[in-house]
């Protein structure tokens, strides 16, 4: 008798279960047939700006016939660059020396089919942050009549971005809502409310200017820094209309 009781009382608990995953998924559907249309556009700013300054990699390369008198010679060299950068006004925090670097040099021999030691050769890099634009090309020519012997790039920039960042920010958001608007017209739709903004790239482009491996310069270089542009990209999400 007990047994026939909850075997019944199972089956009633089973039945209430099921009624209520009925229920459950219901509402669910429901309100996924009412969400109606969504617009999803990307937006891009630009803004353009002189830059203020300029960094540029510069090096001496010395060869001799042994380690230490290839490195002498690329230390004194490197001393008189780093005398004619301070000459020039550049302050102490815009100057960095790096990639020291010493090595043998190998020459192939034609006549004995096999390579022979033919010197050492030392190099160092320096590189500076140059903020006097109008001095760039005077300071370059006084480099390399120092010592310079190398030269990996010139490239502009700003001190600070941060305000043309924002200002292209505000540039992309705007670009994204007047073609969302122009979607919904189009589509005959009201525009609803934004749900999600998303940038996906903000970029200060640094177009190097020169560059060369070898400097042979014997006057002032004539320098042109033109304009940086600064983009800005987003995604915007509107939801449906109320």
């Amino acid at each position: 008798m007990s047994k026939k009781v909850n075997s019944g009382a199972a089956r009633r608990m089973r039945a209430v279960t099921l009624a209520g995953l009925v229920m459950a998924v219901a509402p669910a559907g429901t309100a996924r047939a009412e969400t109606g249309p969504q617009i999803v556009v990307g937006g891009e700013g630009r803004v353009e700006a002189v830059p203020d300054m300029a960094t540029l990699r510069l090096g001496v390369q010395q060869r001799a016939d042994s380690p230490g008198a290839a490195l002498e010679l690329t230390s004194e060299a490197t001393r008189a660059v780093l005398d004619r950068i301070e000459a020039a006004g550049v302050a102490a925090r815009d100057v960095q020396t790096s990639e020291l670097s010493l090595g043998p040099v190998w020459e192939y021999d034609q006549g004995r089919q096999s390579q022979r030691l033919a010197g050492f050769e030392a190099s160092n890099m320096v590189t500076v942050r140059a903020r006097d634009l109008d001095g760039l090309g005077a300071l370059l020519d006084s480099v390399v009549t120092a010592g310079a012997t190398r030269f990996d790039g010139l490239q502009f920039g700003l001190s600070e971005a941060v305000a043309l960042q924002d200002e292209a920010r505000r540039r992309a958001v705007a670009d994204a809502l007047r073609k969302a608007a122009l979607y919904a017209e189009a589509a005959g739709v009201p525009l609803g409310p934004v749900t999600r903004i998303s940038e996906t790239a903000v970029s200060v482009p640094r177009p190097a200017t020169l560059r060369s491996a070898d400097m042979a310069m014997s006057e002032a270089v004539p320098v042109a820094q033109g304009e940086i542009e600064i983009t800005a990209r987003v995604t915007v999400e509107f939801g449906p209309a109320d």
